[in-house]
């Protein structure tokens, strides 16, 4: 245990990356409506997706190779996986709330008139 944490939190959890900066949500995408999360969800999927593939382009190691298309495929089944979810959304929202506004957020001050 380091010290300095143990004198703050016991044996709690404290998450902190290797490099020992404390977790914080402030780079987690989360805007609190559905499509937009679901969006960018299938973005960060297609971003890793494009790194594995610059990735493999670089290296030559077999092994090193199937973890990292393992690692791509695992992209690519969240991105449809995200789809399936944003697909679902879309045929169950009502037409007059799609990309407009969140009923419930929205009750007292509706973005549309």
């Amino acid at each position: 245990m380091v010290p300095d944490l143990t004198v703050d939190h016991t044996t709690g959890i404290y998450p902190i990356s290797a490099s020992g900066i404390p977790f914080s949500v402030q780079p987690l995408q989360s805007k609190g409506d559905i499509i937009t999360d679901l969006s960018e969800d299938m973005a960060a999927e297609q971003k890793a997706r494009t790194t594995y593939d610059n990735i493999l382009r670089l290296i030559d190691d077999p092994d090193v190779k199937d973890v990292i298309r393992f690692l791509r495929e695992r992209e690519i089944v969240h991105y449809q996986r995200f789809g399936e979810g944003l697909s679902f959304t879309q045929d169950n929202l009502s037409a007059r709330n799609f990309y407009a506004m969140n009923p419930e957020y929205d009750l007292s001050k509706p973005c549309i008139g």
